[in-house]
């Protein structure tokens, strides 16, 4: 039967053959490389919503502590004068103390100030209409309220607003005490994340209020988001399937993002990161278009030097020796391609997705060893001045240079990762160090960038200075998450910044 068929017929068979294997490997490769990115992709948004929501209940939670001390303190001492004295600079501390507070104040059971931390009571100010206070008039519980997002009548500002009930004697209602946080507290604490162009992260309440959206926009603070598909979806899940992912409608701009959602710890809010489809897919687009053009490529060299093969046998070599060579720069520029994925073009340090895959990978091997994984967090000061006096060109040598000096003075053992962060951060992963030798690390490098007296006349410093918040951690299974580390590092250097910069803070 075989020998009916002339060898020319098996040699088109067998080049079909091998061109429908090399489409289909191709087409699974392909397949199999989107659903890595996309799971990727939803890892890395779950782990943004994790920080989000861990920063959003451990900033409420800060003020609501205020809340409980100042109305143990009024049930106790009373609303005497000098009682209400000592409160009030008690008050004033506690705002100084907690960045995210625009103020702490106390309501009689009309609405009319009793004191507040400003010291100052305005009697033209009654808020006995506000959302607040007419929750806690109708609600007799003592746990905390949060309100929707309102623009205060004192500051002007958007705030968050915190409150408690205030009890009279019998019990019955004597009052509010109300806590103020600044929405652009959270909105700077956004603004760090590095979405993509097309990238949003949102905060909001259980009833489908819209507390803050990044890209920020002041006229949706406070709107309903009831009619979104995402808040239609959260609304009908309960225990712990109301922590996942999907893909819906942008309720804002109609795009298609994937949304990890994550519900407050403590509190009746609930954050969301969404990451655009179209710019998850977009290296896997590229990617993808690269290796179909080399197997067409292929394939149109399987298919001319198949047909000769009959008539013409040397000429077998060739095509196989140009097969080979098709393929190994496919894979080379593959290879290339990876590289500069992982790579920051500007400073040439690791870039933050590969310093979230280090991360991770480190993380996982210092709870099964028992280790210590520590992590420096620094950051230019008074970068913005700098590239608003000198120009963004001069800003990016100055990166490039103080990047360069941090590379040199980073330690070179495995598992140590340099990685630009984001904007004019740089994180510093050090592996098996403690505080100290991370924080010696680090004091080496601010000593370096400093002595290279880079002039800078936006600082107060003169010259080009740096800022490093420093923190370890010896995670534990079930007990911590990789986040934790960068969030600790991160409030060191907020820290350090506070502190006058141009210094390292452990955390």
């Amino acid at each position: 039967m075989f020998k009916r068929f002339s060898i020319t017929f098996w040699a088109t068979v067998f080049v079909t053959v091998v061109c429908l294997s090399l489409v289909g490997v191709d087409v699974w490769r392909s397949l199999n490389a989107r659903s890595e990115q996309l799971a990727e992709k939803a890892h890395q948004g779950a782990n943004l919503a994790r920080a989000m929501a861990q920063q959003a209940d451990d900033t409420i939670k800060a003020a609501d502590i205020a809340l409980a001390d100042i109305v143990e303190r009024i049930e106790t001492d009373g609303q005497g004068a000098a009682a209400l004295a000592r409160l009030q600079r008690q008050m004033a501390a506690q705002v100084a103390n907690l960045p995210q507070l625009v103020g702490l104040f106390v309501y009689d059971d009309t609405g009319r100030w009793i004191v507040n931390s400003r010291g100052v009571l305005n009697q033209a100010y009654n808020n006995a209409d506000r959302e607040y206070f007419i929750y806690h008039r109708t609600h007799a519980g003592r746990g905390p309220h949060v309100g929707n997002p309102v623009i205060s009548r004192s500051s002007g500002k958007w705030i968050m607003p915190v409150s408690r009930r205030l009890d009279k004697p019998d019990g019955s209602f004597g009052g509010v005490v109300l806590a103020t946080l600044d929405i652009d507290y959270f909105r700077r604490f956004y603004q760090s994340f590095e979405l993509g162009q097309h990238g949003a992260v949102a905060l909001m309440t259980d009833g489908g209020v819209l507390m803050l959206r990044q890209p920020f926009d002041t006229t949706r603070v406070g709107s309903s988001m009831r009619d979104s598909e995402l808040f239609r979806h959260y609304a009908r899940l309960s225990g712990p399937a109301r922590t996942g992912s999907g893909f819906f409608r942008s309720f804002h701009d109609n795009a298609v993002r994937l949304n990890s959602y994550r519900p407050l710890a403590h509190y009746p809010l609930f954050v969301t990161a969404a990451l655009s489809r179209e710019e998850m897919l977009e290296h896997w687009r590229r990617d993808t278009f690269t290796r179909s053009v080399g197997v067409v490529v292929l394939a149109a060299l399987l298919g001319f030097f198949g047909k000769r093969l009959v008539d013409q046998i040397k000429l077998r070599e060739r095509a196989e020796a140009e097969l080979r060579q098709a393929r190994d720069a496919l894979e080379s520029a593959n290879r290339t391609l990876e590289r500069q994925a992982m790579s920051d073009g500007l400073t040439g340090l690791a870039n933050r997705r590969q310093f979230d895959v280090t991360l991770a990978n480190e993380f996982s091997r210092a709870t099964r060893h028992q280790s210590t994984l520590a992590f420096i967090m620094i950051d230019v000061d008074y970068f913005k001045q700098y590239n608003d006096l000198y120009g963004h060109s001069a800003g990016d040598e100055v990166l490039r240079a103080v990047s360069k000096l941090i590379r040199a003075l980073t330690p070179k053992r495995p598992g140590d990762l340099t990685a630009r962060y984001g904007g004019e951060e740089v994180g510093i992963l050090l592996p098996n160090t403690d505080l100290a030798g991370a924080r010696a690390v680090a004091e080496r490098i601010r000593a370096a960038v400093e002595h290279l007296q880079m002039p800078h006349n936006g600082s107060g410093f003169g010259v080009v200075t740096l800022s490093a918040g420093v923190a370890t951690l010896a995670p534990r299974r079930g007990e911590h998450v990789a986040g934790m580390l960068v969030e600790a590092a991160d409030k060191a250097l907020y820290a350090a910044k506070s502190a006058g910069r141009n210094r390292v803070s452990p955390a």
